[in-house]
């Protein structure tokens, strides 16, 4: 999958080949930083001699320590990761892949986590992390993700990295890109909004979301089944900001709404599918319910596949978009007007960054 020339080429494009012979050329950190993902538990040091046990003339890497292996990271820089990650991403079902379609459909899953960084000054400014309500941190920095997943195979086919404080509905717009025709998105509470539907419906992609009471917008038509034609409008805030950066969003969006209980309460499902007699809003409730499978994707990702901890790095520079197995990212500094924090971060190391 990780070809030499696929490598090569994230390499090329982003003008990060040598200029030099180095001991550490930017293909093998990439290998490197790869290998890190499949050994999450072991220290910079094994990794390499794992990586590069048998190769002719690798006796020399033995000598390599940890702080050459971390500004060999940060002299790659997290766009070649990123690109390579572009290069690999997509599905994976075919046909016949349980669980993977409904009605002809391809459902995808979409949802957020948060991956905890080593504890440091830098991580916590950069990325931020809980605090109390007098704004003194506790726990570790945090990395936010919104992932997009296949269900019937956990495959993600797209991701995007933020800070703690960077809201999850933002961080999911850039998916749209990933989905299309063909496709069902499925989301829990907290996604749904007139642009969220949008930028979705404009990419080709259906959606399956749970809706909060605030989201009901204005019944058009009652349906069969027990499912209603609604209609909702963008404020006047959402409005201006979209204006602001140059975004057209329309003037009103129509979608279905599914009412169904839940334990002893009443939920809301949101759906593009209109059509009640071809989606038939009881198997739709129990679909709702297989965008669990993103969560056994992150566990995997997490606990499986990563160190069921911290991640590794606690280089500033390097944690931004190569700092995990789906890493694509748009990061920003946690601090910011709105949300004043304290001058002197004082995060206090529980582990130590590898």
């Amino acid at each position: 999958m990780f070809t030499v020339d696929l490598v090569d080429a994230a390499i090329a494009k982003q003008d990060r080949a040598e200029r030099r012979r180095r001991l550490l050329p930017a293909r093998l950190v990439v290998y490197f930083v790869l290998a890190l993902c499949l050994f999450a538990r072991e220290s910079y040091e094994e990794v390499v001699r794992v990586l590069t046990s048998g190769i002719p003339g690798s006796r020399a890497l033995a000598r390599v320590n940890r702080s050459s292996l971390s500004r060999a990271r940060a002299r790659l820089g997290e766009d070649v990761l990123e690109t390579v990650f572009r290069q690999v991403v997509g599905p994976l079902a075919t046909r016949d892949t349980p669980g993977a379609w409904w009605r002809g459909l391809r459902l995808l899953a979409l949802d957020g986590t948060q991956f905890d960084l080593p504890d440091s000054t830098s991580n916590g400014d950069t990325f931020d992390g809980p605090s109390t309500t007098g704004g003194v941190p506790f726990g570790f920095p945090q990395v936010r993700a919104v992932v997009l997943a296949e269900i019937g195979t956990h495959a993600v086919l797209d991701a995007r990295l933020g800070g703690y404080r960077d809201g999850e509905r933002s961080l999911a717009y850039p998916l749209a890109g990933s989905a299309g025709p063909g496709d069902l998105v499925i989301a829990d509470r907290g996604f749904w909004s007139v642009e969220f539907a949008h930028v979705f419906t404009t990419a080709g992609a259906d959606l399956l979301v749970r809706l909060q009471s605030n989201h009901l917008g204005t019944v058009q038509e009652e349906l069969p089944g027990g499912s209603y034609l609604s209609m909702a409008r963008p404020g006047k805030e959402v409005r201006l900001r979209a204006a602001r950066e140059g975004r057209m969003l329309p003037r009103h969006v129509i979608y279905r709404v599914i009412t169904f209980a839940k334990g002893d309460k009443v939920a809301h499902l949101g759906t593009t599918l209109l059509d009640p007699d071809q989606y038939p809003a009881t198997e739709l409730v129990a679909l709702y319910r297989e965008r669990w499978e993103i969560e056994l994707a992150f566990d995997e990702i997490k606990n499986h596949l990563g160190p069921g901890g911290p991640i590794r790095h606690g280089h500033r520079k390097a944690s931004g978009r190569n700092c995990g197995p789906t890493s694509p990212s748009t990061r920003r500094s946690a601090s910011s007007p709105t949300q004043p924090r304290s001058p002197v971060r004082r995060w206090m190391p529980t582990v130590s960054p590898t």
